[in-house]
């Protein structure tokens, strides 16, 4: 069944003091998630009701709950409170480049967002790897000031650009080698990584962006 259905559904079943929280409020805030694998909803300590399949039902005093789109929801700031302590900490860090890229006004005086969750994974597997926090979305110029593309990740001080390769990367190719030959003729370095490498071998990206840094 469509989402937007089944929550309207549950609703209609949940009492009145339900309110949609967790992923099912961060999809109805315009989130990219999984807003019913389960449906999440906080209620009051006093009610009756309880989780079920389907159905992760949670207890507490309710405040900053908002109207979404005709639903009760927590908010945008409540919501993402609730999903820092309860998600592993790289999605979250997806999401609230999501919400960057929204502009949910919950982060923006923080960070650019990373364009992507892969572009997100790839900052993070870095950061954790105890490498320097790299630049995001960063705009490159040439010796005379002219613009010759933006990175999505990049260390200004070893001019080492990083970028990601989507699945559509074959379709973007001439654009790609074009947009490459640029930056290398400009004086930056650059290596690329693909999902695969994030996932499978995300020792050989770290070791690799390391030696790259170490050649400063």
């Amino acid at each position: 069944m469509d989402p937007w259905r089944l929550l309207v559904a549950w609703r209609e079943l949940l009492p009145p003091d339900a309110v949609f929280a967790g992923l099912t409020a961060a999809w109805l805030h315009r989130l990219d998630v999984d807003p019913c694998n389960p449906i999440e909803v906080v209620v009051s300590p006093t009610s009756g009701v309880r989780s079920r399949t389907g159905l992760l039902v949670r207890r507490s005093r309710l405040g900053e709950v908002v109207n979404v789109r005709g639903l009760p929801a927590t908010s945008a700031q409540r919501t993402f409170h609730d999903l820092r302590r309860k998600l592993p900490p790289v999605e979250f860090l997806v999401l609230a480049d999501a919400a960057l890229r929204l502009h949910l006004g919950l982060f923006d005086d923080l960070a650019e967002p990373a364009e992507s969750p892969m572009e997100t994974r790839l900052r993070w597997l870095l950061i954790q790897a105890g490498l320097r926090t790299p630049e995001v979305q960063a705009e490159l110029r040439n010796a005379d000031g002219r613009f010759v593309g933006r990175a999505d990740l990049y260390y200004p001080a070893a001019r080492l650009v990083i970028e990601y390769d989507g699945a559509n990367h074959r379709d973007r190719l001439v654009e790609d080698n074009r947009r490459q030959n640029l930056l290398l003729n400009a004086g930056f370095r650059l290596l690329r990584f693909t999902a695969a490498d994030i996932h499978q071998r995300p020792d050989v990206v770290t070791s690799q962006v390391r030696r790259a840094l170490a050649r400063v």
